[in-house]
């Protein structure tokens, strides 16, 4: 236990006071004190809190979970496989790579499992992974089962030479057949866990659309990147006004079901690493997108 008397008024955030006094990152510090090891005066405050003279601080012990990337058996959809590359066709509700507090079932616990040949690029908690897609898009990725090939698919991926279509239904009747949205992408100045368009510290994003079908109430479109921002579909559609269907994040409309938002990552095409020549794969809608679409078709 560690306690810290504040002696003036700082004008500081604790957060911001914390980080700088015991070397640690704000969000370190934001979780001790949500999960109450950190006090002031006795009681649990949040990070916005602005310290004042006479403030009695406690900081108890805080020990992290341990991250762990442990193979585990799963019912993959392979979709290709060589020696080099494989591509993978992720379920509904399958988180990609392990996190804090999510060790378990993600993708590559699955991957390890299955292939004791994976890339070590992006680390001993991403092997293989060359791009991620949320955890309630359905769809197609990428995975390089060596390094070689994980660079060269990252290229392609920062060249902008890939294909990457998906398919989407969205809130309201888009009356025009195609666009592009063209709006830099960073995080959320008022919510840190969201992606928005933004213009600080943001990054390009593009984004083309096309009208596949027209509903009463919503439309089914398919959609190009040309960029592979976080949320970008999501943040995109919904920044123009017809947000993802399903989506509990952006856009803040009703839910049909708790299956997850309606996007899936139907078609994937890459230049293999190995042999030059290109390749592409499409794949069917999954249940949790066709339930939606026939609510749709019926209403």
């Amino acid at each position: 236990m560690q306690e810290i008397k504040i002696t003036e008024d700082i004008s500081l955030r604790i957060d911001t006071y914390l980080s700088e006094q015991l070397s640690m990152s704000r969000t370190k510090v934001g979780k001790m004190l949500k999960e109450g090891n950190i006090l002031v005066n006795e009681k649990m405050v949040k990070p916005s809190y602005l310290l004042v003279a006479g403030d009695v601080v406690t900081v108890e012990d805080y020990q992290e979970e341990e991250m762990s990337a442990d193979p585990e058996k799963m019912d993959l959809d392979i979709v290709y496989e060589d020696e080099d590359v494989m591509v993978v066709n992720k379920a509904n509700g399958v988180v990609v790579h392990p996190a804090v507090g999510n060790n378990h079932g993600t993708l590559v616990n699955g991957l390890l499992y299955h292939s004791k040949q994976l890339s070590t690029v992006n680390g001993e908690f991403r092997p293989g992974i060359v791009h991620r897609i949320d955890a309630y898009t359905t769809g197609l990725l990428m995975i390089a089962k060596n390094d070689e090939a994980h660079v060269a698919l990252a290229e392609q991926l920062a060249n902008k030479t890939t294909t990457r279509k998906y398919w989407a239904i969205v809130w309201g009747v888009i009356p025009h057949d195609t666009g592009t949205i063209d709006a830099p992408i960073g995080r959320d100045p008022t919510d840190r866990k969201k992606m928005a368009v933004t213009a600080t510290n943001s990054k390009d994003a593009i984004t083309h659309f096309r009208v596949l079908k027209r509903y009463k109430s919503a439309t089914l479109i398919e959609c190009v990147l040309e960029t592979g921002r976080t949320h970008q579909i999501r943040v995109h559609m919904n920044y123009i006004g017809y947000p993802i269907v399903n989506d509990p994040v952006y856009g803040k409309r009703k839910l049909i079901d708790d299956s997850g938002q309606c996007l899936h990552a139907k078609t994937l095409g890459f230049v293999h690493p190995r042999t030059g020549k290109y390749m592409e794969f499409d794949s069917e809608l999954p249940e949790c997108f066709t339930n939606i679409e026939k609510y749709f078709e019926t209403e």
